[in-house]
């Protein structure tokens, strides 16, 4: 029994979290995060889809374990494209 199983409490909490309406009583920090959260599953999708499972958690992963090492995610030249004017965390 536990969460392992189906039906179990934490999947009632997770059920719970995506049965409320989109931005619900929520910071517009936290709003800002669903929709980063969405972009990701949206892109999740669109890689297992082409690619495969396997590729997507691959991918994944190593772009989590790039930014825990603080190595870029791409090599970009100099003032081309990326987030130059995106907020950073404090």
């Amino acid at each position: 029994m536990g969460a392992a199983t189906n039906g179990g409490a934490a999947s009632a909490g997770l059920d719970k979290l995506f049965d409320e309406p989109a931005g619900a009583g929520l910071s517009d920090d936290d709003k800002s995060k669903d929709a980063f959260f969405v972009k990701i599953a949206e892109v999740a999708e669109a890689m297992v889809a082409r690619h495969g499972k396997d590729f997507a958690m691959g991918t994944l992963v190593l772009s989590a374990r790039f930014l825990a090492e603080n190595k870029p995610l791409i090599k970009r030249k100099d003032g081309e494209g990326g987030n130059d004017n995106a907020a950073k965390p404090k």
